[in-house]
């Protein structure tokens, strides 16, 4: 057994947001996903992040405010959300507490083949 603590982790800053992603840890091909907690402090939001991948998150503590898709829905502790692939996506924390989200995500069948078709065109 691995034990992983998002207290411990090595961090760097994206704007207001706090990312520890799982590289660090030499997983290699031992997930069938990549993954990193983050966190947002008070009253502050994630810049717009759009990426190919699926993303699934797991609020820790506080409440998310996810703005995806033209809407916002709250997403308090104890609650996941799932984001598509190339969804534009903002997390708010408009609460009083530190947000802590672990996320996994990874790249669908689908997205991995029109990436590849995307890459062997630009080439």
């Amino acid at each position: 057994m691995r034990l992983f603590s998002s207290d411990s982790a090595e961090s760097y800053s994206v704007g207001p947001v706090n990312v520890a992603r799982w590289e660090q840890y030499s997983l290699q091909d031992t997930l069938p996903f990549q993954a990193m907690w983050y966190s947002i402090p008070p009253g502050e939001s994630s810049p717009t992040d759009c990426h190919p991948e699926v993303e699934l998150s797991i609020v820790i503590s506080g409440v998310a405010s996810v703005e995806a898709g033209g809407a916002t829905t709250l997403a308090p502790a104890g609650s996941a959300f799932l984001l598509e692939g190339d969804e534009a996506h903002v997390i708010h924390n408009r609460s009083d507490e530190r947000l802590l989200i672990f996320t996994t995500y990874w790249m669908t069948p689908a997205a991995a083949i029109t990436g590849a078709a995307t890459a062997e065109v630009v080439s």
